[in-house]
């Protein structure tokens, strides 16, 4: 008797557990979608710039707009791509929505083309430096 219900037991579990399978069924002509997502820039100053040269650039904005920093032109280069530029801070640092701001010029030099742009970077309390505008720079 014992090993009869044993042996129901064991019966039950087995056709249960084949409830669980997947049963892999032949596309019925749907057609499959992707989804196209569009590449994110790297570098809100140049579509050129990938993310090494973007990496040695942050550094570079972040030493020039210090606000107890001497307010001098800061370079910064990338001999792997020959992409370089400058940063350079306008005006004194000022405080937007609770972030610490400051006007820049920036320099992005290609192999064949020089770009010079103006804009803004702001930073929270003990944050990074984040580029909050930018445009190519009309000289007046």
């Amino acid at each position: 008797m014992r090993a009869a219900g044993l042996a129901c037991a064991m019966l039950c579990a087995l056709m249960t557990g084949a409830c669980s399978l997947g049963v892999p069924l032949p596309a019925l002509g749907v057609p499959e979608t992707t989804q196209s997502v569009a590449p994110r820039a790297v570098s809100p100053l140049s579509a050129d710039l990938g993310e090494e040269d973007w990496r040695r650039a942050k550094g570079a904005l972040s030493v020039a707009l210090d606000p107890q920093g001497s307010g001098a032109k800061v370079s910064w280069d990338n001999p792997d791509t020959t992409l370089r530029g400058t940063f350079t801070p306008v005006g004194q640092p000022f405080v937007k929505s609770d972030e610490i701001c400051r006007a820049f010029l920036a320099t992005v030099t290609g192999q064949s083309s020089e770009s010079v742009l103006q804009g803004t970077a702001c930073r929270p309390s003990g944050g990074e430096w984040s580029v909050k505008d930018v445009r190519p720079f009309k000289r007046a």
